[in-house]
């Protein structure tokens, strides 16, 4: 299989195991992992140190060779690992391969010399698509990055729900903090390693060490803090690891799938979390999806055409990991059966996700308008009238929000519905999309309109 060919199946791969053992276990055990050959059904990986290799070799690798099993339909697969060495050793012992890599095995495996900070180098900042929904928790990561413990920025939080980037703004922090200053000890975290660490701590009786290994930090960076919330032990070692940090104005970035004052934490925690930048990721609107997906094509350098994007954009909403992983999913499914992608085999491999009830093109222009005019009371001729009233006007613009999140039409083609140009068609959008992010009772109103609609198609 040549590179490109196992680059794609690592990506599918990836993203079918985060569906089997979760988004943080394959953040932290198998992102780090580079798949370098796979001949005659042995997957050759390599793997950061010995930590990796017992801990993938124990827990991961049926369950891997299982997915590329379910992917390949090459049967009998195993895994050989290689780790990478560093020149000093290579220098030091005379029987080690000459080249950057040398095959290993669990007897043989070196021991770690460094305690890594256990960061994703693919999640940086130039690679975090920025849109409205993202923007203000974006620039709150890169400023943290320029004033590192200022109280104005400490702590950051970010929260949002599972799958918008959060994770990818932890880490571009980390890493950019690496690249512009070196010598800051920079460390990220799951909440719940936090938490099992503190365990094996008290087990061990080594507390101090504990202690010693999170209070010298210069960055903290925290996954998912709400796994501390309710734990009392763990959840006052972090209040007390906080505070530590907080007074030698060591900087300290947490995310959590909830607001700080929703997560259950200490009030004082709930408080110290709060007097910093609280800041929100919401779903990314279609345009911003799309952004993703063509910078996802461009780095990965899949070949799937802008309307397949777009298919895949305007069904898959709330989850950026999924976006992803459909697009990895497709590409890898047509590299491996030699196809070309298209729409046709974009819906029949993605019909697990994206159901045919789903389908914008179920939904009728006609149907939207009806609804709508019923809804308020209008006759259907009246959208196309050249009454400006806020009677007219206001159901006018809703109809051409409804058009342009419910059907594939472009937004020419639905200013021509409507006898307007394009521009008139973005105003109307970005108006009801202000109103439904600023009003509960609209969105309401908006979502009994919409099942409506789509009650009337199924007719």
């Amino acid at each position: 299989m040549d590179n490109l060919d196992l680059k794609n199946l690592w990506q599918a791969v990836m993203a079918e195991m985060e569906k089997e053992v979760g988004e943080d276990t394959v953040e932290m055990w198998l992102k780090p992992v580079k798949p370098l050959v796979f001949e005659n059904g042995i997957l050759t990986l390599e793997i950061p140190d010995q930590l990796w290799f017992q801990t993938i070799r124990s827990r991961y690798e049926a369950k891997l060779l299982s997915v590329v099993f379910s992917m390949t339909g090459v049967q009998d697969c195993r895994a050989e690992y290689t780790i990478p060495l560093r020149s000093e050793e290579n220098a030091a012992s005379p029987a080690a391969a000459p080249a950057s890599q040398q095959h290993i095995s669990e007897s043989d495996m070196p021991r770690p010399r460094i305690f890594p900070n256990k960061l994703n180098q693919n999640y940086t900042f130039d690679k975090f698509i920025e849109g409205n929904s993202n923007r203000f928790a974006y620039k709150a990561a890169q400023a943290v990055v320029k004033k590192m413990g200022d109280k104005s920025n400490n702590p950051l939080v970010i929260y949002s729900t599972p799958g918008l980037g959060k994770t990818h703004l932890l880490h571009a922090i980390g890493n950019e903090i690496n690249k512009t200053s070196a010598n800051k000890k920079v460390l990220y975290i799951s909440g719940e390693e936090f938490v099992s660490e503190y365990i094996e701590s008290i087990q061990k009786k080594t507390p101090n060490a504990f202690r010693r290994k999170y209070r010298n930090l210069d960055c903290f960076l925290v996954d998912d803090i709400q796994f501390v919330a309710g734990k009392d032990a763990s959840e006052r070692e972090f209040f007390n690891t906080f505070n530590a940090l907080y007074e030698s104005k060591k900087q300290i970035i947490l995310t959590s799938d909830k607001t700080p004052n929703e997560l259950g934490l200490e009030e004082r925690l709930s408080s110290r979390l709060l007097s910093g930048i609280v800041a929100e990721i919401k779903v990314p609107d279609l345009e911003t999806r799309v952004a993703i997906l063509r910078a996802k094509r461009e780095q990965e350098n899949f070949h799937v055409p802008d309307d397949i994007l777009l298919y895949i954009a305007e069904h898959i909403k709330s989850s950026i990991r999924e976006l992803e992983g459909c697009i990895y999913r497709l590409s890898s499914y047509c590299s491996i059966h030699e196809i070309t992608p298209t729409k046709e085999v974009a819906k029949e491999l993605l019909s697990d996700i994206i159901s045919p009830e789903d389908e914008f093109m179920s939904i009728n222009m006609d149907s939207i308008k009806r609804v709508v005019a019923k809804h308020y009371n209008l006759d259907i001729k009246d959208f196309k009238s050249k009454k400006r009233s806020n009677a007219i006007a206001w159901p006018r613009q809703i109809a051409m929000y409804l058009a342009n999140e419910l059907t594939d039409m472009s937004l020419p083609d639905i200013g021509r519905e409507f006898e307007r140009d394009h521009a008139t068609v973005v105003h109307a959008r970005d108006k009801v999309k202000k109103e439904l992010n600023e009003s509960p009772f609209f969105s309401a109103e908006m979502n009994q309109i919409i099942n409506e609609v789509k009650a009337v198609d199924k007719k």
